[in-house]
């Protein structure tokens, strides 16, 4: 009976799982996104914060992304492995997953919020906050009030996954959705009516997060498939430790990009200051805030890819289990083709319209570098986003084939090896612009990676015992 529950991911057509699953998971990620880049646009269009709270907002997102790494960690894991554990016809231990990862989170979640209200002024010092002294009040300011939401934001990240594995990506999409919605309407009123600058930047992302997290809440006393008893809250430690190893690759991925980001933004602080323009103090900061703007538009179109291989995880842990590696493989052919779709759209918009993109984070209110330089920046730092695109499917969609060390290995020498290492590199040569070169060629060397980990895995699922 259990293993038919979920039978339609191994007979429904590809085509329609993708749509069934996918889209919402590119909505729900699409508007996570927005809670930082809805931020960074109202701050910078406010013209006594502008390129100063651009700065302080570029400075705190990749702390938010360490949250997001130890949420999607333990998420993204409990959904491969629940989805693994319907397709086995064993639902007694997603259950236990689904109660082990909701109290993992809660614990980890308090935890990180009380490091960085301990250490808020090192941490910030150590992702480029120092530029000047009002970067780095600005940053602290808004550091302080995100970090009050960090529990509410790891919790509703965590559980969007879980509520797919359920069967219901829709409601995932909606509860991310509606706090999103309630972020974009108090920015405007805390920022430009109230005044309140980045402390109600800040606000109106916690309040949108807290809503998420209550519907999670309620979602998790009304689950379908795998409503966890409190018996399966007690810690498990082998379901705990497959659970957070088949997470481990999104953790990865999210927190080499933090070390990535801090190697960028003190390269960019040093560069900057060698500069014949922008050592002048009032340009110090154009250059931070300008690659935050192009790393916001990055993310996303790096959301639309991931939610699109996220949303497959299910199909694929599902079809995994029942040994329908046709299926598989069918399912992997179209994820490359739609990511590289997408990187193709952000290309065209990158290269043709970058000084419309700029437009909308307040480039009218700044001075004729800050736009020279924007414009430069996404052209050069993007011009690879079709592989970067093709690169994370293949992260992902490895892991949820249960590939774990094949895909923690891909992810992190993109992210450390070709991230940190070229972002250290290249500006020894080619001073501020080597920062923006690092982007593209890391992108480039981890796509002939890539590519032989794709021709491997096609010729394994080619080869593997097909069962009906």
């Amino acid at each position: 009976m259990e293993k038919n529950e979920n039978k339609f991911l191994a007979e429904e057509k590809i085509s329609v799982l993708m749509r069934k699953y996918a889209v919402p998971c590119i909505i729900s990620l699409l508007v996570g996104a927005l809670y930082n880049i809805v931020d960074q646009i109202f701050i910078a269009n406010a013209s006594y914060l502008g390129s100063y709270g651009n700065v302080a907002n570029t400075v705190v997102f990749p702390l938010t992304v360490i949250a997001l790494a130890i949420a999607v960690m333990i998420g993204d894991g409990c959904c491969a492995f629940v989805s693994i554990s319907l397709g086995m016809g064993n639902k007694s231990n997603g259950k236990k997953s689904v109660g082990n990862s909701i109290a993992a989170v809660l614990v980890m979640s308090l935890l990180l919020s009380a490091v960085y209200l301990i250490f808020s002024s090192r941490i910030i010092a150590m992702f480029g906050g120092t530029v000047n002294e009002e970067t780095f009040n600005y940053s602290r300011e808004y550091f302080f009030w995100i970090t009050l939401g960090i529990p509410f934001y790891m919790f509703g990240q965590a559980l969007n996954p879980i509520i797919r594995a359920d069967g219901s990506p829709k409601f995932a999409m909606v509860s991310t959705l509606a706090g999103a919605l309630i972020n974009i309407i108090l920015d405007p009123v805390f920022i430009f009516v109230f005044e309140w600058g980045m402390m109600g930047a800040a606000l109106a992302t916690v309040i949108g997060q807290a809503a998420t997290a209550a519907l999670a809440i309620w979602y998790i006393a009304n689950m379908k498939l795998i409503k966890p008893s409190l018996a399966d809250f007690k810690p498990d430690g082998k379901i705990l430790k497959r659970t957070l190893l088949l997470g481990l690759t999104s953790f990865l991925s999210q927190i080499s990009l933090v070390a990535a980001m801090a190697a960028i933004n003190n390269m960019i602080r040093k560069y900057s200051a060698l500069d014949p323009i922008f050592m002048q103090q009032q340009y110090a900061q154009i250059p931070m805030a300008v690659v935050g703007i192009v790393m916001k538009f990055f993310q996303i179109v790096i959301s639309m890819v991931v939610g699109m291989a996220a949303g497959c995880i299910p199909i694929v842990g599902f079809n995994m289990g029942a040994r329908l590696n046709l299926r598989v493989r069918e399912l992997f052919t179209k994820l490359l083709i739609a990511e590289a779709a997408v990187g193709a759209a952000a290309l065209i918009i990158v290269e043709l319209f970058p000084r419309q993109l700029i437009g909308i984070f307040g480039a009218a209110n700044e001075s004729v570098y800050y736009t020279d330089f924007a414009l430069k920046s996404f052209r050069i730092y993007l011009c690879m986003i079709i592989l970067a695109c093709v690169n994370k499917a293949c992260f992902i969609f490895l892991q949820a084939m249960g590939k774990a060390l094949e895909s923690t290995a891909l992810s992190m020498t993109r992210e450390i090896v070709f991230g940190v290492g070229f972002a250290l590199l290249l500006p020894l040569k080619f001073g501020l612009d080597g920062v923006l070169y690092s982007m593209p060629v890391s992108d480039f060397l981890t796509f002939i990676i890539a590519l032989v980990l794709i021709i491997k895995t096609y010729h394994s699922l080619n080869n593997a015992k097909e069962e009906n």
